[in-house]
């Protein structure tokens, strides 16, 4: 069992130590990976504005990672809220935020820019050595309608191949993250790997939660949740990838240092 040596008494930042196998595994709650606040509580729809500097890294993980052999980056459906995109400390634009004089941009702009940000970041720790893993967009699921629109999922099975593709908003968002990955690895000195899960958790409609995802309780206004993972075996798979890159990051260090020739 693990012992909580986290820094701070913030749940939303933990640290466990195994110690039998001197491992550590720490939790940063950063969904933007940049910095943010909020700009205003309610805003358009009643959901909060928030603030996104797309170019500055949240220093809470940012700052934090020179200690880790692994450095886990995943961000996704939270750049389809109402916020405000600040580059160089100044407006650019925005996604749905109904301001007059800020024109509104797709999600994929923000994230786009917030990836080549925080894999810059990484890029220029100086004292990180470790493996720096981007996990791939999830793509919600719903049928019928958005998510506000009545839209649900209530498939009982996986896809089978040739049922689904990846499009729409879906695809633009892992493809702006792909790309991103693609030209940090390709001019960094640190070592950038990619946990492709796009494609398996395409084929998973099944694996969220749809309406039942609340407490059983007669008056719960609650939308139907396609986006989150709920039912065993999708993210599960995603510990096996991790399991596998980290066994294949193992294998390739021990070559290394014993300077033999891979094939």
């Amino acid at each position: 069992y693990p012992i909580d040596v986290s820094p701070t008494t913030d749940e939303h930042f933990k640290r466990w130590k195994y110690v039998n196998y001197n491992f550590t595994l720490a939790y940063f709650w950063s969904p933007f990976l940049i910095r943010s606040d909020e700009g205003d509580p309610d805003g358009p729809t009643k959901t909060g504005l928030l603030n996104l500097y797309l170019d500055e890294p949240d220093e809470s993980w940012a700052t934090q990672i020179d200690e880790f052999d692994y450095v886990i980056l995943n961000a996704g459906h939270w750049f389809t809220r109402p916020a405000i995109y600040h580059e160089d400390r100044r407006p650019v634009g925005c996604r749905y935020c109904q301001l007059p004089n800020l024109t509104d941009l797709p999600a994929t702009y923000a994230y786009r820019r917030v990836f080549r940000t925080a894999l810059r970041s990484i890029a220029e720790r100086v004292r990180f050595n470790g493996v720096a893993i981007v996990r791939t967009y999830a793509p919600s699921h719903f049928e019928g309608g958005l998510w506000d629109a009545g839209g649900n999922c209530v498939r009982q099975r996986p896809y089978r191949r040739n049922e689904t593709e990846l499009e729409g908003s879906d695809l633009g968002m892992y493809e702006a993250q792909l790309e991103e990955f693609m030209a940090a690895a390709a001019g960094a000195k640190k070592r950038f790997r990619l946990m492709d899960t796009t494609a398996a958790m395409q084929l998973r409609p099944d694996g969220h939660p749809s309406r039942y995802g609340h407490w059983p309780e007669e008056k719960v206004g609650l939308y139907n949740d396609c986006v989150h993972w709920c039912l065993p075996g999708p993210i599960d798979t995603w510990a096996d990838f991790l399991q596998h890159m980290i066994k294949m990051e193992a294998r390739i260090s021990y070559m290394e240092r014993k300077n033999i020739k891979m094939h």
